[in-house]
């Protein structure tokens, strides 16, 4: 399941990539013809605890309520429904179901409906006082130590930058490098794409953090042309600009389920790595003679959300950080019934590993967040089935520094077009861009 989850991930960002590098003379698939609709009787989708919230389900055929369609739906606690229905008929085209929370959570209601030989599905999330969820997690009483140990034994190995200019995509205002540092050890390299402008001066700087997967990189030229350096990073310590197909034998071979490899084991587990290298490209980031010293924002989604929030958490250089749909929060949750955050490593877990439950408190975000000192954006949607809003909110409800939440209740683990600007725009106005 959790395979098929970053797969999503992947698709969805092989998607926006493709839609900046093909031309729109080219057609596309878009959509289906067939919609469920799944619908909270509250516009804003937020309820009271133990007041019932009512879902109208629907199908739709070109925009027309399809009657006479067989559905299957379940109800109930995101990950965890507590009723499943097959086989219903929609005589009318239509049935209300309906469902509460006595605790603070999400009520999600998910719709499989059968027309022809296809099945699609929708599903909509009810909000049950999300502001008052607390996270299950808790940090280690070393938690802080140990990071500062393990950055202070990371800076004794020098970066020993590269920088590799890529004359095909440079532009008239931006010159863009694959760059390459020293990470953890000697040896161990991290690769990104910087783009840096081409008029002389000092720039404010923006960090780019990768979701999960493995694949090439571009930069962020849009960010660069406004005046800023911009780094957009890889994880996996391999140059970031070979075909797809390299990643993908990568993916299913040598790095297959890279985020469970030594999860029972903090100081070999392989995010230490991957945190270790993004302070370590804030190093290079802060090295560079063009920054300007003042300006520092971190940003990504999915695992890159939760490698902003440890990022700006462990690095006081940074200024201000955005996150959209952050992964790794509140693992513990699991073991109470709740939904926890990718990679879900204790889901349905009666009998965990105890070390991986202990290591993995050093690794989730929520920790991270409490530590948190710099103004914090954050968006996602109420039907995120990879990383789901209760997970979220717990790390988000956690952060004492200024913040502020921009929700797309429709949105699963992707971004509408609307929520994108508004990411960019509030980055921007961050490093005084606009």
């Amino acid at each position: 399941m959790v395979v098929n989850m970053v797969r999503k991930i992947v698709f969805v960002l092989a998607i926006l990539i493709g839609q900046v590098i093909f031309s729109t003379t080219f057609a596309q698939i878009r959509g289906n013809e067939v919609r469920v609709v799944v619908s909270p009787n509250h516009n804003d989708w937020r309820y009271a605890l133990n007041e019932k919230c009512e879902f109208t389900i629907q199908v739709f055929k070109a925009q027309n309520l399809l009657q006479n369609v067989r559905i299957d739906y379940e109800l109930g606690p995101e990950m965890y429904p507590d009723v499943q229905k097959k086989n219903i008929l929609l005589k009318d085209g239509k049935i209300q179901v309906s469902s509460s929370l006595k605790k603070p959570g999400f009520l999600r209601c998910k719709v499989k409906a059968y027309v022809g030989e296809r099945v699609y599905e929708g599903m909509a999330t009810a909000g049950y006082a999300p502001e008052e969820i607390k996270a299950y997690t808790t940090a280690p009483a070393d938690f802080d130590a140990y990071w500062a140990n393990a950055l202070a034994e990371s800076r004794n190995v020098p970066l020993e930058p590269t920088m590799e200019l890529i004359p095909e995509r440079c532009t008239d205002k931006v010159d863009v490098y694959q760059v390459s540092f020293q990470n953890i050890r000697w040896g161990s390299r991290t690769y990104g794409i910087l783009c840096m402008p081409k008029a002389g001066g000092k720039y404010p700087a923006l960090f780019r953090v990768p979701g999960a997967g493995i694949r090439p990189y571009y930069g962020d030229i849009t960010t660069a042309s406004k005046g800023a350096i911009t780094l957009e990073i890889g994880i996996h310590g391999i140059p970031v600009t070979m075909e797809q197909s390299y990643y993908d034998k990568l993916f299913n071979g040598a790095l297959w389920n890279y985020w469970e490899m030594n999860a029972n084991d903090k100081d070999r587990f392989y995010y230490k790595r991957v945190v270790v290298g993004a302070l370590r490209a804030v190093d290079f980031i802060c090295s560079l003679p063009q920054y300007n010293g003042k300006a520092l924002g971190v940003s990504g989604s999915s695992q890159g959300g939760a490698l902003s929030i440890i990022t700006a958490a462990l690095d006081k250089r940074v200024t201000c950080l955005a996150a959209v749909h952050p992964a790794m929060c509140d693992f513990m949750a699991a073991q109470y019934d709740r939904a926890c955050g990718w990679p879900h490593y204790f889901y349905k877990q009666s009998n965990p590993d105890k070390n991986q439950l202990e290591t993995s408190r050093y690794y989730d975000a929520v920790n991270f967040a409490s530590r948190l000192s710099v103004p914090a954006w954050f968006s996602w949607g109420y039907n995120d089935d990879v990383c789901p809003p209760s997970s979220m909110y717990a790390a988000y409800n956690s952060v004492p520094s200024s913040k502020e939440l921009h929700p797309y209740l429709e949105t699963g683990h992707y971004w509408y077009q609307e929520q994108y600007d508004e990411w960019n725009q509030w980055l921007w106005r961050q490093m005084g861009l606009n």
